[in-house]
Formats: structure tokens, C-alpha cells, sequence
């Protein structure tokens, strides 16, 4: 298995950054030291194996990233938060022109989801997964396998965000006003795919057809 980076493994890296990556960057790094525009606000997965910028290949100034467990915007039991403070400055501050939810094979937040006794000694994890809990709403948990069951109910709560992301006046305007699109991913970890999954508007007792 990968041997994880340790914190002296980040100084030594940012140390090759700056002397061997930043210089060739420079004018891009210039320009970014006075402001942003990125066109695209992901919202995905803490995870340690996604890496937004890696699997999209795109560069620093690009991606207005938002990242928590599950990849949720807490929107229907929640007060503010961060997610929607960052969402709102993300559409209204910097009028991003499209919000990407992006799920992930093996999700752990999910994993909680379908087993909360598995996270029920972490209080706010706990707390923090029932967000996602009309996602399992959309799959027959009866009739599938773990494997099947888990891709599915990662492909419901992308769904489910995107639903949520609609509840927000801000979001929905936009998207009404046709300056802002949603859509919906799940990256593979193991084999790199990217499946795209509908944003169309859901119903919290509709069926869900995996992408």
C-alpha cells in the first residue's frame, strides 16, 4: 500500500515547488495574487484520494473548491455553515457559471449512511450523515448486494445535493436566469472513470437508475 506523506514530506515538497514548479508559474501566480474568477465551483469529497485539479487537469484559479464528508449541501436541517456561506459567495460573489457535485466510489461518509452503528461513537459524523439520509429513499436496499448497494446510494446522494442546491433561492435564480448549470459526477478511484450523473430536479420518493 502507498506509504502516506508525512509533514516534513510537505515542506520538502513545497520547498521543490518553489524552486522547481512556482518559477515556471510565476505570471499565472501574479496574476492570481490579485484576484479569481474561476467558472466552476466543485463540491466534492474530503476524501484524501480525490484530487479536484489532478483528475481534471486543470490549473491553479480554475476550480472554486468546496470539500466535506459526502460531498453535502446541508441545506435542509442545517442553519448556516460553511458550505453555504461558500456556495452563496461562490454564486453571487464570484457568478460561477456552474456548481459540479462529485461523488466517489467507496465512500466512507456513504459507508456511515448504510451502517450508522459503524460511526455512531462519532457523534458529529453521525449527526453530519442523516443529512444524506433521503438518498436512501431512492435505492431497494432489500434487493441489492453491499457492492451495488453502496454504488447506488452514492449516485442518490449526488442527486440529493443537487436537489438540496436548488433549495437555495441563490442557487435556483441563477439557474432559472440561465447563468448557472448543475451537474452531477462519481469518479472511480480505481480506474479513473468519471460517470455523469443527471442533474435533473428529483423528488425526495423518486427511483434512481444508476449512471
Amino acid at each position: 500500500m502507498k506509504q502516506s506523506a508525512t509533514y516534513n514530506d510537505l515542506l520538502a515538497g513545497h520547498q521543490k515547488f518553489k524552486t522547481s514548479v512556482f518559477p515556471n508559474k510565476e505570471n499565472l501566480f501574479n496574476q492570481l495574487a490579485e484576484s479569481q474568477k474561476p467558472h466552476v465551483t466543485l463540491l466534492t469529497c474530503s476524501d484524501s484520494r480525490i484530487d479536484p485539479c489532478l483528475i481534471t487537469q486543470t490549473e491553479p484559479g480554475d476550480l472554486f473548491v468546496i470539500r466535506n464528508a459526502g460531498n453535502m449541501a446541508p441545506v435542509r436541517h442545517s442553519g448556516t455553515s460553511g458550505e453555504l456561506a461558500t456556495l452563496e459567495f461562490a454564486v453571487c460573489g464570484l457568478e460561477t457559471q456552474h456548481i459540479v457535485v462529485c461523488g466517489h466510489s467507496d465512500c466512507g461518509a456513504m459507508k456511515g449512511l448504510l451502517a450508522p452503528e459503524k460511526c455512531a461513537h462519532l457523534t458529529y459524523l453521525s449527526a453530519w450523515v442523516r443529512e444524506a439520509q433521503e438518498a436512501l429513499m431512492m435505492i431497494d436496499e432489500e434487493n441489492l448486494s453491499p457492492a451495488e448497494k453502496l454504488r447506488q446510494v452514492i449516485n442518490a446522494n449526488v442527486k440529493l445535493q443537487l436537489d438540496n442546491l436548488r433549495r437555495l433561492d441563490f442557487v435556483r435564480e441563477a439557474e432559472e436566469a440561465g447563468k448557472l448549470q448543475l451537474h452531477g459526477w462519481v469518479y472511480d478511484i480505481g480506474s479513473g472513470d468519471l460517470n455523469i450523473v443527471s442533474g435533473e430536479k428529483i423528488a425526495s420518493n423518486s427511483g434512481l437508475e444508476a449512471a
